[in-house]
């Protein structure tokens, strides 16, 4: 019996684009927050990656959130700030 060949291991390669869902889901938003911020120009636009489908540049993402304003609120009652454990 022949041994079966060896495949090479995938390459860990981080994603270029992403889907409005994972791309809402990266600045942690719902998609309906995310398609509001995106229609009104507040947040990056899509790429045209084919005739069907577009993505978001993960880099105009990053930096996207980076630039976004420090906030002035507290962390909503309940979100897990202050329990033990978590850091306030």
């Amino acid at each position: 019996m022949k041994a079966a060949k060896k495949q090479p291991a995938a390459p860990n390669i981080e994603p270029m684009y992403l889907s409005r869902e994972h791309a809402a889901a990266f600045v942690s938003l719902s998609e309906s927050a995310w398609t509001a911020l995106v229609s009104r120009g507040e947040a990056p636009a899509p790429r045209q990656l084919t005739a069907g489908r577009v993505g978001w540049l993960v880099e105009e993402l990053i930096a996207w959130g980076k630039a976004r304003p420090i906030s002035t609120i507290a962390p909503p009652e309940g979100s897990g700030y202050g329990r033990a454990g978590k850091q306030a």
